[in-house]
């Protein structure tokens, strides 16, 4: 362990020395199509779903600047592996070393995760930083056109014939 993750801005004693080398990632996550799948790896069609969910989180940002797509594929399979479904196996001797596979393979998850900066402690030790994009939303509000409430003239005797 690199020891403990450094506290943010506003808990920090100096707060004119800003934490260095934060990166700032999108609020709203990565935007396209997820990358390729590397070559030399055959996804699971569980595996594709959770790399395509993994490549839209902000995160995604970060490893796609890094090139990490091989680690990416292959928390994805660990992940698909680790969340099968043992419900429908029926002999007991598989169904034990699947069970053994899935609590192996659950140290090395919760290692990748924290590479991959997939929990809050992890992006802190990263200098991650989710941020929304205050200078874009102000901009697009001054774009988009204001509703005016318009006054209508009421005729008084109209509610009253009612």
């Amino acid at each position: 362990m690199p020891g403990p993750a450094p506290k943010p801005d506003g808990q920090r004693r100096r707060r004119n020395a800003p934490m260095a080398n934060t990166l700032k990632l999108p609020a709203e996550g990565r935007t396209g199509e997820a990358p390729e799948w590397p070559a030399g790896l055959e996804p699971s069609a569980r595996a594709r779903v959770v790399w395509d969910g993994l490549w839209s989180t902000p995160q995604a940002v970060a490893w796609e600047r890094l090139g990490w797509t091989r680690v990416v594929a292959r928390y994805a399979q660990m992940v698909a592996t680790t969340e099968r479904d043992l419900s429908e196996v029926e002999d007991p001797k598989v169904y034990a070393s699947l069970l053994r596979t899935q609590a192996a393979l659950m140290p090395e998850l919760r290692q990748l995760e924290d590479r991959l900066g997939l929990t809050p402690m992890s992006m802190l030790r990263l200098r991650w930083e989710v941020t929304t994009d205050e200078v874009g939303q102000q901009r697009e509000a001054r774009k988009a056109p204001a509703k005016r409430r318009r006054l209508a003239a009421v005729d008084p005797n109209a509610s009253a014939a009612r």
